[in-house]
């Protein structure tokens, strides 16, 4: 069940010990004060419909301390230390005064709160505070309506949010595999049942150790190592599926990674027989299967293991507009988005900036009929008599710009640049959450603005002579 909190309390209200003096021109005293909690709390009690049980932490303490970790990339239990031991981060949590006698909440409750808090929900929540931001500072795009009525202009690309696993090799990935097949073959095994299955546990680490010492791995070792290690795959699994057949039964955790190695192994046995080394859906981790390779074609990193993700930029906005951890053609989303953006602000936009590959047919023929310009170059050779402006697009790749620099603060600042989290429901979270601090980011650093500013102008008035 869920319990209403008390909303938001003023600085001056927080319980503070004698002596401690908390200044109102902090940071994450004015985060607090942008967030409009009491709407995001009807959004968030909607998720429990149960009215028994025990009362689930308060909104306020689990998006607080989901946006602290992104923030800092806080260990969960980090996460509620920090929180503990800073008055600040509790206020911003909705404390009433300050206490650190005890955690605010067991560690493990974090990965509750990324499940809960999910990409559309925080999507929701996004659009809740750029919409009361939007509410006190005028839009710069709502006075430059087009000819067709269109106006503004909304910047789209796509990356990847790299998952922290190991380098997928073959020979390591099948001997994890194997290794994994071996414990659920000793929870299947009943000793009643006799002598358990021989697996040649202690021969097939060797060999895999004596494969990964080797300074020189030729493809030749390559591929014998690989051999050994699906041989011994094959036979536990061979032994796993017997003790199945007798009634035994595994949790579901346990059935769904034997699900995951069963798939790796016929995908790896595939490539193993026709000497290759692509297959269709290929799983690069056993304990993340829902991971897929991501071909970037950048330096450097060529490919990246992880979602796919497409975002806007649209008033200096980030959204996120798609995710998926299967690889995905970006330009087909082009329509989507900019059907999105005419939902939000009742016309579509004056001119899309993006990449080359988001410029094909459909797209052309997509932006032709609704007025929209996209940038780049026309498709096919280029006409004989054709003078392109080369003033507009150095302005577009100028402009175009600022996606890439929203990118680069995800993924530096926010932690999209490596995503620590290790289930499906919260990879989402991560990625989503990555691009709320983003935007709570930009409207810190538009109040720092004003404030330094003001004092400016205050300066500046106490200079001048009471007569002139």
């Amino acid at each position: 069940m869920y319990k209403y909190s008390n909303g938001q309390i003023s600085l001056a209200d927080f319980k503070q010990p004698v002596g401690m003096h908390l200044k109102e021109d902090n940071r994450w005293v004015k985060k607090a004060q942008t967030i409009p909690w009491s709407e995001i709390e009807q959004r968030y009690a909607a998720l429990f419909t149960n009215r028994k049980g025990n009362v689930a932490k308060p909104l306020r303490l689990a998006l607080g301390a989901c946006i602290i970790q992104a923030e800092y990339g806080y260990s969960d239990e980090e996460t509620a230390l920090q929180i503990q031991e800073n008055p600040y981060l509790q206020y911003f949590c909705g404390y009433p005064g300050y206490d650190d006698s005890r955690l605010p909440f067991d560690p493990s409750l974090m990965v509750y709160f990324r499940k809960r808090l999910t990409p559309e929900t925080l999507g929701e929540i996004n659009e809740m505070i750029l919409s009361t931001v939007r509410k006190e500072t005028p839009h710069e795009d709502d006075d430059d309506h087009g000819d067709s009525g269109n106006s503004g202009t909304m910047i789209v690309d796509a990356t990847c949010a790299p998952s922290n696993i190991r380098y997928p090799q073959d020979a390591s990935l099948l001997n994890e595999a194997r290794e994994n097949t071996e414990k659920i073959l000793d929870e299947l095994h009943d000793p009643a049942d006799g002598r358990k299955p021989r697996t040649y546990r202690a021969q097939a680490h060797r060999d895999f150790l004596q494969f990964s010492r080797s300074r020189k791995k030729t493809a030749k070792k390559i591929r014998k190592a690989v051999g050994k290690q699906l041989r011994y795959l094959a036979r536990n699994l061979a032994a796993i599926d017997e003790k199945l057949a007798l009634g035994r039964t595994l949790s579901e955790r346990k059935h769904d990674r034997l699900a995951a190695i069963r798939t790796l192994y016929g995908q790896q046995k595939y490539m193993y027989d026709h000497r290759c080394h692509t297959v269709p859906d290929r799983i690069v981790s056993v304990s993340q299967p829902f991971l897929r390779p991501i071909v970037r074609g950048k330096a450097g990193k060529p490919v990246e293991f992880g979602a796919k993700l497409d975002i806007s930029v649209a008033g200096g906005w980030t959204r996120l507009e798609c995710f998926s951890f299967d690889a995905y053609n970006e330009a087909g989303n082009l329509p989507v988005m900019a059907e999105r953006f005419r939902e939000r602000e009742g016309y579509y936009p004056s001119q899309i900036l993006a990449d080359k590959i988001y410029r094909n047919r459909e797209n052309l023929r997509f932006c032709k009929e609704h007025g929209i310009r996209l940038s780049g170059p026309a498709l096919g050779r280029p006409k004989k008599d054709e003078v392109r402006n080369k003033t507009q697009d150095f302005l577009d790749e100028c402009e175009r710009v600022e996606v890439e620099r929203r990118f680069s603060l995800a993924k530096r600042k926010c932690g999209l640049g490596l995503i620590t989290t290790k289930l499906r429901q919260t990879i989402a979270h991560s990625v989503a959450m990555s691009i709320l601090v983003l935007n709570l980011r930009k409207i810190q650093c538009a109040l720092l603005r004003l404030f330094a500013l003001l004092a400016l102008w205050m300066v500046s008035q106490e200079k001048q002579p009471l007569f002139s």
